[in-house]
């Protein structure tokens, strides 16, 4: 099992149709977590999970980066930044 589905498989039930939700969660679990521990994680996330990960991560920042150049509207959230 991913880490990505242990954590859903414990929050499930705190998941509402906010996003905000999941950002509150993820930002709890990074702020419990030291570097190591994050590195750790990566550490054990297949080839396809690490590609995933870095792809969306990509994509975020690119998107905060066309936001600040006023390529692109403000976001409604604060998404992880």
């Amino acid at each position: 099992m991913s880490f990505v589905d242990q954590v859903y498989s414990l929050y499930r039930d705190q998941l509402t149709d906010d996003e905000e939700d999941a950002v509150i969660i993820v930002l709890s679990i990074l702020e419990d977590h030291s570097r190591e521990d994050i590195m750790s994680l990566i550490g054990n996330m297949n080839d396809d999970e690490v590609m995933q990960m870095m792809g969306i991560y990509l994509v975020e920042m690119l998107k905060l980066k066309m936001i600040q150049d006023g390529k692109l509207p403000p976001r409604k959230t604060s998404i992880l930044h």
